[in-house]
Order: structure tokens, then sequence, then C-alpha cells
């Protein structure tokens, strides 16, 4: 499969947060969200066979592993890796831009799915894939990314009128006001959960950390 970079850091987005983890990140995205920090990944990267990635996570000894991108489900290779780390006892957590089927992946043990609902700051929104939204399980993740009120409110009516079985995460983009988004989330009651990127308040915004 197409690689951008493989390292070995602390879970810094969703209910795995500070946990040490193994990050594959993929090459290629299909999205051009408006705020992507990871653009360094829409490039073809390198190709790597799964049984070279199954040796590095391996040798970092993490019970977890984070498949991101870029965007994972583009790459035909990324059932089998998963299967294969889920046959060792190795949870993935698959971080996914909510515009693809993720029906390959919903009957793989230890996996976690991590799907975005783009929100209009992205310039993305159009390209949700509803569908997925019922199909995933309790134990999985939505996703809204929010800059400002619009996008607030819009996650806000997708949340009523596109439930969904799986624990819900509003995260700032990095720098926006997280203080005027947690008073939102307390004045309307959401159940959410606001989840701010941990890595980057450790280490800033850099590659592979």
């Amino acid at each position: 499969m197409r690689v951008i970079e493989v390292f070995h850091s602390l879970q810094g987005e969703g209910p795995l947060t500070g946990t040490r983890t193994t990050f594959i990140r993929t090459a290629r995205c299909n999205l051009r969200c408006s705020w992507c920090d990871t653009t360094y990944s829409f490039g073809p990267g390198r190709e790597r066979s799964i049984a070279s990635l199954l040796r590095e996570v391996g040798r970092n000894g993490t019970r977890y592993v984070c498949l991101t991108g870029g965007e994972p489900l583009l790459q035909r290779e990324s059932v089998t890796l998963v299967e294969r780390l889920s046959e060792r006892g190795v949870t993935t957590v698959i971080e996914t831009g909510g515009s693809l089927d993720v029906t390959p992946f919903l009957e793989i043990p230890n996996l976690v799915l991590s799907v975005d609902v783009k929100c209009p700051s992205s310039k993305m929104e159009s390209r949700n894939r509803w569908s997925n939204l019922p199909r995933l399980r309790p134990t999985d993740v939505l996703k809204f990314v929010v800059e400002d009120r619009r996008d607030y409110l819009y996650a806000k009516r997708v949340l009523r009128t596109r439930p969904s079985p799986a624990a819900v995460v509003v995260q700032p983009v990095w720098g926006s006001d997280v203080r005027r988004l947690a008073e939102w989330v307390l004045a309307d009651r959401l159940d959410v959960r606001v989840m701010l990127q941990e890595h980057k308040h450790i280490w800033g915004d850099v590659p592979g950390r």
C-alpha cells in the first residue's frame, strides 16, 4: 500500500487520546478540506508491504494502531492490513473523511471507525456519505470539526436529523476558539464530547508527532 509515514506517538484525538499508538499515514486523499493540516499526505508516498508494516508495529510494541491519511479507505489493502492487525490482538482506529463506504470494515474485530462529517467551513460538506451514519456501531466515533457558529449549527442539525449509534466528538479547528465551542455545547445541553488535538498541544503542528 502507498504510505506517507509510519511513526510512534500518543493518540491526540478521539476516545483513545493519550494512548501510545503506531500511526500509519496513507498517501492520497479524495477531499480538499480548507483547514486540512496534513496536505503533505496528498502525494504518492512510497509502496510498503503489509508484512513490513506489521513488523514496524511489532517493533513499537503498541496495542493500538491509527490508520489515517490522507484517506485510508482509498487503499484497497487497508482491509487486509486491519484484519492482520486484529488477528494479532491489535486494535486499529481508522480515521476517514466520511465520503467513502465503511461497510467492508464493519465486521472486523478490534476496529474503531472514526468517521468525519464535513461541516461548511471545510468546503467539503457536499461529499458526506450519509448512508455511513446508521451503519456505525456504539464503539465507533462520529466527528465534527467545527470552526464557527455556522459549523456548530450544521452539526446540531445533522445530529437531530441523521441519528447514528456512534459516539459523537466535536473538535475545534486548530487555532479557533474552543471556549466558545464549549459554551455552545453546554448551553444547548448536547450529548457530545468536546475534544482537542492533544498532540498539537504537546508538540505543535509538527508532522510525524
